[in-house]
């Protein structure tokens, strides 16, 4: 039953997100262990920054998956973006819509990476460094739409 609803949920989705290829998958592989490695977090190690107490909360969790509902609505959004343009004769060849996938990625595996480091554990020097160059090539890609043009 949860399969084929996931299924379906996943086959009509598709089309609007450009497709189901490696780099949505490993979106959502991303976004998926972010959010158990949060309910692990808060339900095992009780040290959820998220809650007052640091345990699990019902709000909190479902914040967190509406959260990542959105990055996939952003994303369709996005892929509107991409066809627009390329009926406009600017074709950007999915560019738009890969970018802010990386994007995404980028902030899911930092949050994941937060959550391991409430649970205790510590990362690689070499892997700290990778995430740290994913970061700041994620950073130099935001645009501060509040910043005042002078």
């Amino acid at each position: 039953g949860f399969y084929v609803v996931v299924g379906t949920i996943g086959a009509i989705m598709a089309p609007y997100i450009g497709g189901f290829d490696a780099l949505l998958m490993s979106l959502i592989f991303c976004m998926v262990a972010d959010w158990v490695s949060g309910l692990i977090v808060a339900l095992v190690f009780k040290n959820s920054p998220k809650t007052e107490t640091g345990g699990a909360q019902s709000m909190a969790g479902l914040k967190g998956l509406i959260k990542k509902v959105f990055i996939l609505v952003t994303i369709a959004i996005v892929v509107q973006i991409d066809t627009v343009l390329k009926v406009s004769g600017f074709d950007t060849n999915n560019l738009l819509r890969n970018g802010a996938i990386v994007g995404f990625i980028a902030n899911e595996v930092l949050s994941f990476i937060e959550n391991i480091g409430l649970m205790g554990l510590k990362l690689p020097r070499a892997v700290t460094e990778a995430i740290d160059i994913l970061k700041k090539k994620g950073e130099e890609k935001v645009i501060d739409l509040d910043k005042k043009e002078e």
